[in-house]
């Protein structure tokens, strides 16, 4: 009986902020105001677009915001794809570009890639443009949010993979066959690392040369241009690209 007085105590609380959400939301988009929505995880684990079973229960996706918001596709507007500059996974499934070998190692120490429950390391590996050009598509994306570059000052050399090869052979587009996406082989572009603090840099043109080139053909390869550069976790260690805007 105090379970049920505590929890009737906690509706009065809630109960302000219980709405039709669909229809505030709705109405605030036609109001021109500012109305952000958030994916969580990420759109390969999306629970038909993604490397099922390896996935979530939903949608993960700008599509699915749509369908937990319940507004139309016409009124999304400005959809960043968030990318980590190198590549992580939590749990099983395929991962082409993981690196379980000392940059592996050296990037999630790095990085600190541990479950923030179990402790358990992540597995990491290096940028995979293809996958990310897969979830552009999937997605839309107006722009590309590139976070966590700054993990990468101290690496000599950075890769990202810009296609597959299987038994030699190219293959043209992301697998939807998780067998055969667990077969092919992974073809790199190797950059010469920055070797250089950029957590203090707070304009996009004042980034090292290197480190330029590498979102430039990060952007290039995906075909979305970068509207945002995160060189550190804090808010303010964030660089927003304006010339895209």
């Amino acid at each position: 009986e105090q379970m049920l007085i505590d929890y009737l105590g906690y509706a009065e609380k809630l109960r302000p902020y219980v709405k039709d959400t669909n229809y505030t939301v709705q109405t605030l988009v036609r109001e021109g105001k500012n109305v952000l929505f958030e994916g969580a995880q990420a759109s390969m684990l999306d629970c038909d677009n993604g490397t099922y079973p390896f996935v979530t229960s939903s949608h993960p996706t700008a599509g699915g915001a749509c369908i937990g918001a319940g507004i139309g596709p016409h009124m999304m507007q400005n959809i960043f794809g968030v990318v980590k500059a190198y590549s992580t996974r939590v749990g099983e499934g395929p991962f082409p570009t993981e690196q379980v070998n000392e940059i592996g190692d050296r990037i999630r120490d790095i990085a600190h890639e541990f479950g923030t429950v179990t402790g358990r390391p992540r597995r990491v590996g290096w940028l995979d443009a293809r996958a990310v050009r897969y979830a552009a598509a999937l997605n839309s994306f107006d722009y590309l949010a590139i976070t966590r570059l700054d993990i990468l000052d101290e690496l000599e050399e950075i890769k990202v993979c810009v296609g597959y090869e299987y038994e030699g052979k190219p293959v043209k587009e992301y697998p939807a066959d998780l067998k055969f996406l667990s077969k092919v082989t992974p073809v790199y572009k190797t950059y010469k690392g920055w070797k250089e603090k950029i957590s203090a840099i707070r304009d996009y043109d004042r980034l090292p040369a290197l480190c330029k080139e590498y979102l430039a053909d990060i952007s290039k390869e995906i075909g979305v241009p970068i509207g945002i550069v995160s060189v550190g976790p804090s808010r303010e260690e964030t660089i927003v690209v304006k010339d895209v805007f």
